[in-house]
């Protein structure tokens, strides 16, 4: 994880005092755990394959087959904390994958589909955190 970067010196709020104080935990492990899939996807100074496998080492953690990361295992028990699936992490690493080995969107539709599993799954975790119901995700 770049530690330069944090929660607070993000473009954009992270788990805001806006946020109930209990609903904060799992966001912040969330952002935790996209934060560092993100340093391993798009700014480790490491190979393509060593990349895929240190992602591949997030998905077996997140999946319970691993214990081998520890921001994923912190999300894991955050959202066993909370009975949250695990499809929106996993959704992440998709697109995280997707970014080491497919460097450019050809189409719109490409887009829109990459959009769906980066983008999308933060909102979705945050509906999910706040028991909204699941008929909101396509808004």
């Amino acid at each position: 994880m770049n530690p330069n970067r944090t929660a607070t010196t993000e473009n954009f709020p992270v788990a805001s005092w806006l946020i109930r104080p209990a609903n904060r935990a799992p966001i912040m492990a969330f952002y935790r755990f996209a934060r560092a899939a993100d340093d391993i996807a798009d700014h480790a100074p490491i190979t393509g394959s060593e990349k895929l496998t240190r992602l591949e080492a997030m998905r077996a953690t997140i999946a319970g087959e691993a214990e081998a990361e520890p921001t994923a295992l912190a999300l894991r028990e955050a959202m066993a904390d909370r009975r949250l699936d695990s499809v929106h992490a996993l959704d992440l690493l998709t697109a995280f994958v997707r970014d080491v080995t497919t460097p450019r969107t050809a189409t719109y539709d490409d887009l829109l589909g990459y959009c769906a599993k980066s983008a999308m799954p933060v909102g979705r975790f945050v509906l999910d955190v706040h028991r909204e119901d699941p008929a909101a995700w396509p808004a």
